[in-house]
Parts: C-alpha cells; structure tokens; sequence
C-alpha cells in the first residue's frame, strides 16, 4: 500500500508560529465540534452571568442562526474586545484552577465562535449603555452604541462558514435540531430556577420546548422541572434520593425499576450542576438498578451530586463532559446506596404507566352518541352502598346473603374457578395464614374453593386492597378504595422470597467452599495486585485467596452457593476486569444474587396455583412490607392499577 509520508520534510522543519486566525480555528475544533456546542457555551455563559430567562432561537438547525438572549448582568462596552480574546474570562483569577464555580472559566468560547462563524454580540449593563461588536473570521469590529434590554443577545450566523470542510461532517438539519434541544433540556435540568425557551425559525418561529422557572424549595422546584423536560409519567414513577457521605451530597430523582427504558436515554447526571456523561456515574447508576432490572432494560433518573469544586477536576475533556474524582469510591458508594435506599423505601410501588398503557389499549370509542339509562337524571350517580348490597344478594349463587355465611356452606354451588370474596367475616382485619410467607409455598396449601364475602372496608383501605377473586390461577384481583388492583401472584410471590434470602444472606454471611486442591490462577501482576488488594471484601462473598508468586492468585474458597463446578479462573478474570474499569467490583455480588433469584424462582407460588382467599390477602399484606415487590426478580411489574374512574371510561359512564 501506498501511503503518504506523514513524517516532516527536510525542507518543513522550521518552527514557525501560527496566525491568531488559525489558532482560534484549531481551538474552536475542539470547543465548537457542532451547532449544539456552540449553544451549550451560550447559555453556560447566560447562566453564569445570573441570568433568570434565557431564550434560545436557532435556524436550519443552527447551522444559518443561533442567538442566545439572557437577562443577565450584561458587559459593558469596553469589555467586548477582550471578552473575544482568547483565555480572557470574568469567572477566574488563575491562582487556583481547581477552585472552579461557573460552569466557564477558560475563555475560549466567544473567540471561537468568532473564528468559525459571523457573531455579533449586543449587551447592556443595568446601570451603563447598550454596546455592539461584530466579529467574522476572528477580525472584530469597532464598538458601537447599540439599544438593548439589560443583559447580553449573542448572534452567531453561518456556522462554519469559514471551515466549510467541518459543514460536511454535520448531520442533517433535523438531527441538529435535536442535539440542541437535548442541550438546553440538560441545562434547563441543572438550573430549575431559570426559565428556558427554545425557538426554531427555520420556517416561520415556533416553540420547541419552554420551561418557565419554579417556585418552592429546591426539590419541589426540581421535580417540577423533571415533569417539563422528562415527562409527567417520569414525575409520577420516580422516587426522591437524597444522601450525604463525608462532604459529597446527592439529590436528585430515580425512576421506579418498572418505569424502565430499552437504552439509557433517560440517565442524566450532573456534578455541581454541570451535566456530565461520566462512566463512573453511570456505572454506579446501574450498579443500584443491578437487581431490580432485566438485561437490556435502563433505568431513567436524574441525579445531582454536590461536593467541594477541590474534590472534583472538570477540566479533563475540553467539552468538559467528562469528570474525574479525588474519591472515585466513595462517590460511586453513594450514588449506588443512595439510589437503593430511595428505591426500597418506595416499598411495593409499581409504574402507573403499566395500567395506563392497558387502558390505552382497550379504550375503543365508539362510533355513535352514548345513551345510558341512568343518563335520563340529572347527573350520572352510582349506586348507593344499601343498593349495592342489595344487588350482590340477588345476583348471589345461594340466593343471596351479603354476609356471606349461606354461601360458605352453599357447597359444590358456592365453588367458582376464580375464586370470589375475601375469605374472612366483615369488620375483621386481613390475617396471613399460620406461618406466613416465610414458610415458603408450602404455607399456601392449594384449595379447590374460596368462599364469596363481601368487601371488607378494612382490607380495602389498604394499598394492595382486599383479594377478591383468582383468575386463571395465576392473577389475583384485588379491590380497593379507588379501583382494583391485579396481581401476578407467581411474580409478586418471587420477589418476596428473593427480598428473604437476601435478607438472610446479610445476616448470616456466605458459606465458603473450600476447594480440595487451591486452583492457582495466572493473571499478570496489574491483575493479582487488584484483587490481593480488595481480598479482605472478596473473602465476605466466600472467595478466599492468597498470593502465589508473582502476578499469580491460589484461589483457596469459592462461593458454595456458586456450586461445586465454579470456574475460579474465569470468576477472578470477571471481577479483575471490574476492579480495573470502575474501582470497585460488584460482579460476584451480582453473580451471587442471580443465583439466589433462581432459586427464589423454584421455590415461589407457580403458576396454575389455586389460592384460598387469606392466602391471597397475605400476599398482597407481605408485598405492601416488602421492598421491591412492585417488580419481579427480572423488573417486569408484579401488579397493575386501574383507577374505578378510569374503568368507568371503558364502559363509557364518564
């Protein structure tokens, strides 16, 4: 192959100095790499400047416009020329480069932008006059007086204009369009206080997306913000998190396991308000969600760690997307720790939206107007409690006692494959069968009949409701207060027994295995010095080793719950390569977990099961104490929610 001779020339080996222009353009390819880099520096700039209202208009893209207007505390007319001169910035002195609280602090954006496209900014302070500059291919203009509001308008036209070679790397219009908004939505995230609105006047002037600022304190004004940006259904099926450890705070909201996505668009996160797409972050993300989601399922959060600016060096990566920590481990601890407590806290929640796309699906409106007797009164009423009794009565197998003690005895007539009623006289509270669940499935002995009774106001008041029928022997219908409730009585029941064996696993410890002969495994001395360095937690979770010369590991124990045919060698190359990606390694904890998940699955209620009625009012009072038991082992919903108004939409009653 033929290829060029990249190497310097006999004849090119003079060191010359680079032209101002071209300095700024080579700068600007790492700053500037698109349209939305270059709003992502406007409005950090608009922030910075304390702005309250930032409004962001772009064209083609952001490819023929982007201005950015904020409120701010403007510059004044003498700062314009050096405010575009490269490394010149308001927001640092330069003794302490680590003690950074502004999301700019190198000064390279505005020339940049001036070096790549046409830009004129008009800016006014609050007590001074409005001033204009222009700048294109990095030659600024003179200063002059210009009209303005208080606070800065920065208009950057034809982007790349002046490196047409970088437009043909640029997606389509569309596409940008897209990563802008995504930009502004990060930041409108980081800053709930601060009004956003984003304008495209490619074709007329049309509002992609507005979020004006909030009120209240900071986790009101954040949640209110989340439901702009990631929707209502996020708001509504997500958990507050907030944590602290040894300075380094954490708040923020996390999504409920069943309000999960199919790729990890929803993870925001942020490190002293500046959005970051940083591994050990995400990693301690997922390492929170590790049993709680299937795989190829991503949870959905926005989370916001605070520490001290010493703490934290955000200048690694000149998009400063990038993070690195003094303490990787202790801010992946927390991160981890405080998404698990939050989430176990939520107890036996579930996603609304699961029942809500249920109803999506079954709504049909029909084609006509709807006419229903009871539309002849005044108003559409529900049947009186008295009238409702009445009716079960007459509609009743045995003739009709609400009581239920006739059909309690009503015999073979009384039997019904779904099971009707709750099992227990009116007026007494829901009690779990001798032994409860922690006997396991036997604690449920199958039963070919359950007696009708009638609601029981108690149960019903209850989360999970009051059982009323089995269908199908697998799904449990429950009524409460406000609708029904239908659980996944094999799926609610496994996340039980697995919360159990977990819990006992804290409490007692793993048992190791001790191998007959110690398996000597060869890694390389990176490899051996990380795991010998982290065998005092390894040895917790039944893997013992010991040093075998060098770069060499004799693996001692392994994890009986592992079984006898563990691979040691493969085990150890696993939880190596962790120990070197993120700091930390929860791949045998995880392996660990999965075997208990496994067994939780054989040993729960199958599937064709029939249950009596305290059975199944038992399970559903051992979800409401449990946590996670809104979700299966594998992060599917145990149970689902249909609110009594929306079941009267079904049946056209509203």
């Amino acid at each position: 192959m033929n290829a060029p001779d990249r190497k310097i020339t006999p004849n090119g080996r003079q060191i010359r100095q680079l032209d101002e222009a071209a300095i700024n353009r080579i700068a600007a390819g790492e700053v500037v790499e698109r349209p939305a880099s270059a709003v992502k520096e406007l409005v950090e700039n608009a922030i910075d400047a304390g702005a309250s209202r930032i409004e962001v208009t772009i064209a083609e893209g952001g490819k023929r416009l982007i201005r950015v207007t904020d409120d701010g505390c403007g510059m004044d007319g003498d700062d314009l020329p050096l405010a575009l001169s490269r490394h010149a910035t308001s927001k640092i002195d330069g003794t302490d480069l680590l003690d950074i609280h502004t999301f700019g602090f190198r000064g390279e954006a505005l020339p940049s932008l001036g070096a790549v496209g046409r830009l004129t900014i008009t800016t006014r302070t609050a007590t001074g006059t409005g001033a204009r500059i222009e700048v294109s291919h990095s030659r600024a203009g003179a200063v002059t007086p210009a009209a303005g509001n208080c606070g800065t308008t920065v208009e950057l036209r034809d982007l790349f204009h002046a490196t047409p070679a970088r437009l043909k790397f640029l997606r389509t219009d569309r596409a940008e369009a897209q990563a802008v908004a995504d930009v502004v939505k990060r930041l409108a995230m980081a800053e709930p206080f601060v009004g956003f609105t984003l304008r495209d006047a490619t074709d007329g002037e049309r509002v992609v997306f507005r979020a004006d600022p909030e009120t209240g304190d900071l986790f009101d004004a954040l949640h209110g913000r989340l439901a702009a940006v990631m929707g209502r259904d996020f708001a509504a099926n997500s958990v507050r998190v907030e944590a602290e450890r040894e300075g380094i705070g954490l708040i923020g909201y996390a999504g409920l396991p069943t309000y999960s996505r199919g790729a990890g668009v929803a993870q925001f996160l942020f490190v002293n308000g500046r959005p970051v797409r940083d591994k050990l972050l995400l990693g301690a993300l997922s390492g929170a969600y590790a049993d709680l989601l299937h795989r190829g399922r991503y949870p959905a959060a926005a989370l916001f760690v605070d520490c001290d600016p010493r703490e934290v060096d955000v200048n690694v990566h000149p998009a400063k997307a990038e993070v690195r920590f003094r303490e990787p481990g202790l801010v992946r601890g927390l991160v981890v720790s405080g998404v698990r407590h939050a989430l176990a806290g939520a107890g036996h929640r579930a996603s609304s939206t699961v029942g809500d796309g249920l109803l999506g699906r079954a709504v049909a409106e029909p084609a006509g107007p709807r006419i229903y007797q009871m539309d002849l009164a005044s108003r559409p009423h529900r049947p009186s409690a008295g009238a409702a009794r009445a009716a079960w009565a007459a509609q009743a197998p045995d003739g009709g006692d609400p009581t239920g003690e006739a059909g309690s005895a009503a015999g073979s007539e009384g039997e019904v494959n779904g099971a009707l009623g709750t099992g227990w006289p009116a007026g007494q509270a829901p009690h779990a069968p001798e032994g409860g669940l922690d006997d396991g499935p036997a604690a449920f002995a199958p039963s070919a009949r359950v007696e009708d009774a009638p609601a029981d106001g108690g149960a019903q008041s209850l989360p999970l409701g009051a059982a009323r029928a089995q269908l199908h022997e697998n799904y449990i219908v429950a009524q409460t207060e406000r609708g029904m409730i239908l659980v996944d009585q094999h799926a609610a029941h496994e996340r039980l027994v697995y919360e159990k064996l977990k819990r006992q696993l804290r409490e007692t410890g793993i048992a190791a295995q001790a191998l007959l002969i110690p398996e000597i495994v060869d890694l390389g001395d990176g490899e051996a010095r990380r795991l010998l360095d982290a065998a005092e937690d390894l040895a917790r979770l039944g893997l013992t080793i010991e040093p075998f010369g060098p770069g060499t590991i004799a693996v001692q124990s392994v994890p009986a719950l592992l079984g006898p045919k563990v691979n040691a060698a493969r085990l150890l190359a696993d939880v190596a390569d962790e120990l070197a990606d993120q700091g930390t390694s929860a791949a045998l904890q995880e392996r660990l977990e999965a075997v208990l998940s496994r067994v939780a699955c054989h040993g729960s209620i199958r599937s064709g099961r029939r249950m009596r009625a305290e059975e199944m009012n038992a399970l559903l009072r051992e979800m409401e104490a449990t946590p996670h038991s809104g979700q299966c082992n594998h992060g599917r919903p145990t149970w689902v929610e249909l609110k009594l108004s929306d079941i009267e939409k079904l049946f056209g009653r509203r």
